[in-house]
């Protein structure tokens, strides 16, 4: 019975070992494919001290060394590259080159033979093909990059369509983010140099400094929307929250000004609503040959108007126009205590005075009061009255020449009379004496 039984649990029927041989054969295909998909295995450390973790990562590798690989298809495509690092599904995809560093989803995705690059963050440098030398931190920053070679871009969107530009380097949200072939610009600042092109050897400090920029060239802006609407200017230097703002032309320095629109090759310092006292050191004292420097009311600094005949017109003597200075009145006197601490004695003229007599003579200040005179254009009436005077002078000298002559004429006359007359009273008494 024993046996029996024995034989009864031994024998399998035929039906059972049919559902036993499938099970067998599907069990079998299965661990067949999951060992096909794994080459190298996603565990572990492999040969020539390559790294793999993820479904397809360094799928492909034969003989490259020191690889580390983790995420779906990261660097799925090497070979023979090495001491590449990638880390985030498909980073370095497509890469077959070695020394280049990918963290984030499909950083450095596209990259094909570009070396020494690092790319940090969701689709850094993604369409990188061959551009070598490059370093971008944050989401889509040299996203568009593909042959451009050493450029650092940090900052979401950072230098994001710069596809050739060389030598660039963008700091903040969409600094550069334009770009295309511009190259040796410098962004540091959210939105700087946002639309930026061509434009090369730019730098641009602070948020939207430079940001319409395109094709211009050598710009300096360094503030908040400094240079902000310059578009194709070039060579502009501009300092201070706004600085140079409105500049759209060339060779400008703004420092604390906003500048004028089409401006070129003019320096602006400050605004004359916000700044009042200027200190520069190193002027008093110091002795050079040259013009005087005048300035106008609203800070315009200069030489003086320009003397020559090319600048005027209308031109006539000054005739009887001078002779309001005989009616000037110079003092002496000590100016306020704020504003000459040392109280020295000046010489001059009151300018609300002068005014009263010519008010062509004075310069009024931002509010339309007289504020000084024009010594300089005292000194041209003064000269006038002297020549009038030395003519005068002149005539009356030459006057009393011709009049001396005239003296010195009938002098001669008088004497040669009286020199007849002796002669003639001499004859008068010979004759008298033969008389007699």
């Amino acid at each position: 019975m024993k046996q029996l039984i024995h034989r009864k649990s031994a024998t399998v029927p035929p039906l059972r070992r049919g559902s036993l041989l499938v099970l067998l054969l599907v069990t079998g295909y299965a661990l067949s494919q999951t060992a096909q998909a794994v080459k190298p295995p996603p565990d572990g450390g492999y040969k020539n001290e390559n790294t793999a973790e993820g479904r397809n990562a360094l799928f492909n590798l034969t003989t490259g060394m020191n690889n580390t690989a983790i995420g779906f298809r990261t660097l799925y495509t090497l070979t023979t590259g090495s001491e590449n690092t990638a880390t985030g599904s498909e980073a370095l995809s497509d890469s077959t080159a070695s020394f280049d560093t990918a963290d984030g989803f499909q950083a450095l995705h596209h990259n094909l033979t570009g070396f020494h690059n690092t790319a940090t963050g969701w689709r850094a440098l993604f369409e990188n093909t061959i551009g070598f030398e490059n370093t971008a931190t944050g989401a889509g920053a040299l996203f568009s990059n593909t042959t451009g070679i050493d450029n650092t871009a940090t900052g979401a969107a950072a230098l994001y369509t710069n596809t050739k530009g060389r030598f660039n380097t963008a700091t903040g949200y969409q600094a550069l983010a334009q770009n295309t072939t511009g190259e040796s610009n410098t962004a540091n600042g959210v939105d700087s140099l946002l639309n930026n092109t061509t434009g090369h050897h730019n730098t641009a400090v602070g948020w939207a400094a430079l940001d319409r920029n395109t094709t211009g060239e050598l710009n300096t802006a360094v503030g908040v929307s400094a240079l902000a609407f310059n578009v194709t200017g070039g060579a502009n230097i501009a300092l201070g929250y706004g600085a140079g703002g409105f500049i759209t032309g060339d060779y400008n320095i703004d420092i604390g000004s906003g500048g004028v629109a089409g401006e070129d090759k003019t320096i602006r310092i400050g605004e004359s609503q916000l700044q009042l006292d200027t200190y520069i050191a190193g002027i008093f004292g110091t002795n050079l040959a040259g013009s005087p420097v005048v300035v106008t009311a609203d800070g315009h600094l200069g030489v003086g108007a320009a003397s020559s005949a090319r600048f005027k017109d209308e031109i006539k003597p000054m005739a009887k126009a001078s002779e309001a200075i005989l009616a000037l009145k110079p003092v002496t006197f000590y100016y306020k205590k704020e504003i000459d601490p040392k109280r020295g004695a000046q010489f001059g003229l009151v300018a609300e005075e002068v005014e009263k007599v010519n008010p062509a003579l004075i310069t009024r200040d931002r509010d339309g009061k007289p504020y000084t005179v024009r010594y300089d254009a005292v000194n041209a009436m003064l000269l006038n009255e002297f020549l009038k005077e030395h003519r005068t002078v002149q005539e009356l000298k030459a006057t009393v020449t011709k009049q001396e002559a005239t003296i010195a004429q009938l002098e001669s006359t008088v004497a040669k009379e009286e020199t007849i007359g002796a002669a003639r009273q001499k004859e008068f008494k010979a004759l008298a004496a033969t008389v007699k």
